[in-house]
């Protein structure tokens, strides 16, 4: 399947609508309407309004869950210290295929977000406004939304506000990216780590927080903290958006207070009575099982305590009836696909997590579970935005989430059930178009040889590590940590070589017998650039 969702698909509503008061009267909220709905809105001084937002305990909406008021008063206080105008920009770049909270809102209530921004920027005396966008529906809308305020990018302008088109990338997202391509370089992440509120948009103080952020500060602006926290957890007061979809009857945007269960969000949109597993918080969050769906309730802290996380408010059950491996293998080519191209642990390393997780699908054994943990473990932290700790997150959630199905693969002939593709990936139903620095479709399938470690002659030079390290680790002692091991298709090649350098003449491969006496497959081979006809479908 990998349907792509709609930039607008549904939208429910649990409790009273605060985010999405007004959707069931229009479909976009224009300003007369949105001021008919919610009211006008009285501009507040920064100190206030930073105590608005530690009060109501609000915090990013995006993923990184940033608190709000600490991020406005950093930004206050560097540009007081340089003496000069912040910038304000809203990051509406919403490119994870699993989510859609941002673009609904921006598509049908693109001024209550601009109501939050313009708020922001008042009280930081910003004369600049960017909204970050990647779609031309959410494009489209911004657009006619700063006109309709009379709001332009001229000279003259008391704020000028403009937006931002970025490419549809996982990396576009980032703040750096988003910032960089501001400043009219390319929308992926700089070499170095800065922080935004320091050195921003034309080395600016910059406050830059998500869409939904933005509209949460323009409800709470209207009604009052203490309204706000009627409504929600005592903790986490108010109202959260989530995307859900995956194996579910009917995909939707979903606004819900804190606290409602997760199963029942699950329920509203036709999940699986008993899903074999759910991954919240998107491709760059944790898969939770059946028995710990029943426990969690919609909120940061409550899926952080179960193993889950909100992150950017993806959530993606599973039916029994698929392999959990194979649709995050998907998943891990995907994300591998999105680097950025410039990180090695990245745009080396993601693709070599990808094709150790169909290592592990094709039979390749302990080898092959130990070579993927390690590649996960190398990506973390070494690279110039979030995009490989969050995939290596993901794949590490998976082998601890589906430990039954792992053993299965890994020590036995495969879980025996089906890839069906439920997880959306790819825009208009697009298939995978090849990993950058990955195998050729040819390169991959199942293993066709072995290498075994002759311990008679083994000296612990180390070389085989360093030439196939998808397949031999060396242990405290500097020997190898397996003594026989498949080798992956797409790394044949070094096996080889391996066998020719090393230096005691240790190593020697050999044909694998056919498999299964040469009977089909449970799981079919997910080659890169293949699509439907690859699934068996």
């Amino acid at each position: 399947m990998n349907e792509a969702l709609p930039d607008v698909p549904e939208v429910r509503v649990v409790g009273l609508p605060q985010l999405t008061s007004g959707f069931d009267l229009v479909e976009r909220l224009d300003l007369p309407m949105h001021l008919k709905v919610h009211g006008p809105l009285e501009p507040m001084g920064g100190e206030q309004l930073a105590k608005l937002a530690e009060n109501i305990n609000l915090k990013g909406r995006g993923g990184a869950g940033f608190p709000f008021h600490k991020k406005l008063r950093s930004v206050a206080e560097a540009a007081i210290k340089r003496g000069v105008r912040p910038v304000v920009v809203v990051n509406g770049s919403e490119d994870e295929p699993a989510c859609r909270k941002d673009t609904v809102l921006i598509n049908r209530a693109p001024h209550l977000i601009l109501d939050g921004a313009l708020l922001a920027a008042e009280a930081l005396g910003a004369r600049t406004l960017v909204v970050g966008v990647t779609r031309e529906s959410t494009q489209r809308s911004m657009e006619a939304a700063l006109a309709e305020r009379g709001l332009s990018n001229g000279r003259r302008s008391a704020l000028r506000a403009r937006v931002q088109r970025n490419p549809v990338r996982m990396v576009t997202g980032a703040a750096a990216s988003l910032i960089r391509s501001i400043d009219g370089g390319p929308a992926i992440p700089p070499g170095r780590k800065v922080s935004a509120s320091q050195n921003g948009v034309g080395g600016a103080p910059t406050l830059l927080s998500n869409a939904e952020t933005f509209a949460q500060l323009a409800i709470a602006a209207r009604i009052g903290p203490e309204r706000y926290g009627n409504t929600g957890l005592y903790d986490e007061p108010g109202t959260v958006m989530l995307t859900v979809s995956g194996a579910v009857a009917r995909p939707m945007v979903i606004e819900v207070p804190t606290g409602v269960p997760l199963r029942y969000v699950l329920q509203l949109a036709g999940a699986p009575p008993v899903p074999q597993g759910v991954l919240t918080g998107g491709y760059h969050g944790k898969w939770i099982d059946a028995a710990t769906v029943n426990e969690a309730i919609v909120s940061r802290n409550s899926l952080d305590a179960v193993g889950g996380s909100l992150g950017a408010g993806a959530i993606l059950p599973i039916s029994q009836d698929t392999c959990p491996l194979g649709e995050s293998l998907m998943v891990a080519k995907w994300l591998a696909e999105e680097s950025a191209g410039q990180c090695g642990p990245c745009y080396l390393g993601l693709p070599a997590a990808a094709r150790g997780m169909e290592d592990i699908l094709n039979g390749g054994g302990p080898a092959a579970l130990e070579a993927l943990k390690q590649v996960a473990k190398n990506v973390k932290r070494r690279g110039a935005c979030s995009h490989p700790d969050g995939s290596a997150m993901f794949l590490e959630s998976t082998i601890k989430a589906f430990t039954d199905d792992l053993a299965a693969h890994v020590l036995g002939n495969g879980c025996g059930r089906p890839v069906e593709g439920v997880l959306p990936l790819f825009e208009g139903g697009k298939t995978p178009t090849g990993i950058p620095g990955g195998a050729e479709a040819e390169e991959s399938g199942p293993s066709r040889q072995k290498i075994y470690v002759d311990w008679t002659l083994c000296r612990g030079h180390g070389l085989c590590a360093d030439i196939l390290p998808e397949v031999f680790e060396l242990g405290a002692d500097g020997f190898p940590t397996v003594a026989q091991a498949q080798v992956p298709r797409y790394a044949e090649a070094k096996a080889l070589r391996a066998v020719r350098r090393c230096p005691a003449l240790a190593l020697r491969l050999e044909e694998s017998a056919p498999r299964d006496n040469g009977q089909s497959r449970n799981l079919p081979v997910l080659s890169q650039g293949r699509g439907r006809r690859a699934l068996g479908r």
